[in-house]
């Protein structure tokens, strides 16, 4: 019978009953970040007596929506089931478990949404955890603070900071669900050293962050990034905190704060407004849509150095990997393309598996997804492949074919295989041989 209430540090949680598995939605991993906690790292949450329902998907965090009609918004949030409100209050993660026990140790699969460091939520259309507990897997997903909230540098901020930084909210916000995770997991028969992180985009960048910082510890087993990050993929920041905080002026001053006071007092769609302005004139500059103005900053307590430096060093962590783009990915040039020239973010992916080896570790797994979706001409586009590793294909309008729902299957096979061992190999699968530099191997996923 599956688990419907257990016992975690905070207390009693109730979770939905599903078929062949539980799911708990919208428990607190920190206090609310409001008031004078608006841009400051996450606390501890807190305690409750008696039961807490977590049978409701949680806010998501302060960010403007996509523009109605738009590629994005019609892909992935055009469905009003899967629309939550927003709020500040957002700090919350949700839990997909097919434990039947709490003694199970099974893998976990802890997955961190992108959307530019900008917008996205854990509860999105195209992600659920059915699937992964078919096979075996508990899959978590998360909320953190995007945009100004998760990422603002400021010198007010900076100056009432014992370490003398500010900015990183969102990934600290990252490092204690996993921190959480890892504490809590056991209730839900999940094995804390077993904890695998994955992301897309912006969460495929927060990932090789987590991999990059000290702060994270042990926590980690292996990673899976997809569609960002790698070394020298030409789409990480090297933000520095003096930079950071120059962006930071400027969103003060369009929001017309004369103090540190005055800013965590403003309404959040004031903030939002200044953020949208930060970010047209981000994205009208050299860089386009790839200048993300709020993003992971160097500190020196979160990130020592950049990160391709990181890894020259082999500072990031010793961990098994797996990574991958899609043909049609961010930054990918049509005309290049169809001369043979696949894109930074391809070269990115290879480079990381070589570098690792050449540290003497063990290669990466490198994937690239060419899968044509079917339904219109957009091709195997930035963020196509959600829709496979999660099995969420019948959410989606797009007329699948036979060959799509088998595609689906195997890359969940693949990807909870990692998770499981480090090794996306298995029965029945074709064979995916890692990426070393005798054989730079990359498994194409497509129908």
């Amino acid at each position: 019978m599956s688990i419907v209430q257990t016992v975690i540090r905070q207390g009693v949680i109730e979770g939905l009953p599903m078929a062949g598995y539980t799911l708990f939605k919208g428990i607190p991993y920190a206090k609310p970040p409001v008031g004078q906690l608006r841009f400051k790292a996450p606390q501890l949450p807190e305690s409750w007596e008696g039961v807490r329902k977590a049978h409701a998907f949680a806010a998501k965090s302060a960010q403007h929506g996509h523009q109605p009609g738009s590629f994005f918004e019609k892909e992935f949030y055009s469905n009003p089931d899967f629309l939550p409100p927003m709020s500040e209050d957002s700090l919350y993660l949700n839990i997909w478990t097919p434990a039947a026990d709490v003694n199970a140790k099974l893998p976990v699969a802890f997955w961190i949404h992108g959307g530019a460091f900008l917008g996205g939520y854990g509860s999105e259309l195209e992600f659920d955890g059915e699937a992964w507990c078919r096979r075996n897997v508990i899959l978590v997903t998360i909320n953190y603070r995007v945009n100004a909230f998760g990422f603002l540098a400021h010198p007010w901020l900076s100056a009432e900071n014992e370490q003398g930084i500010s900015g990183n909210y969102g990934i600290l916000d990252q490092i204690a669900a996993l921190q959480w995770v890892h504490r809590n997991i056991a209730a839900f028969g999940g094995d804390p050293e077993r904890i695998t992180i994955l992301g897309q985009s912006a969460g495929s960048m927060s990932v090789q962050t987590l991999v990059s910082t000290d702060l994270t510890g042990n926590l980690i087993k292996g990673a899976i990034l997809q569609s960002a990050g790698g070394y020298d993929s030409g789409l990480n920041r090297d933000r520095t905190l003096a930079e950071a905080e120059k962006i930071g002026e400027k969103f003060v001053e369009i929001c017309g704060a004369a103090s540190l006071t005055e800013l965590r007092a403003m309404p959040t769609e004031k903030l939002l407004d200044a953020v949208q302005s930060i970010v047209a004139e981000a994205f009208q500059g050299p860089g386009g849509v790839t200048a993300l103005p709020f993003t992971p900053i160097i500190d020196n307590h979160l990130l020592k150095t950049g990160y391709n430096a990181i890894v020259e060093q082999g500072w990031h962590k010793d961990i098994a990997y797996m990574i991958g783009s899609t043909r049609h990915d961010i930054s990918v040039d049509p005309d290049k393309l169809a001369a043979g020239d696949p894109g930074r973010l391809y070269r990115g992916c290879i480079n990381w598996s070589l570098k690792n080896e050449a540290l003497g570790r063990k290669p990466a797994y490198v994937y690239y997804f060419t899968r044509q979706l079917p339904g219109d001409n957009q091709g195997a586009f930035h963020s196509s492949e959600l829709w496979y590793m999660f099995g969420t294909l019948d959410r989606s309008w797009r007329p699948w074919e036979p060959c799509d729902h088998r595609l689906s299957d195997r890359m969940l096979d693949y990807w909870s295989n990692f998770v499981k061992t480090g090794d996306p190999n298995g029965d029945r699968l074709p064979a995916w041989p890692p990426c070393r530099a005798t054989e730079p191997h990359v498994q194409i996923l497509d129908c």
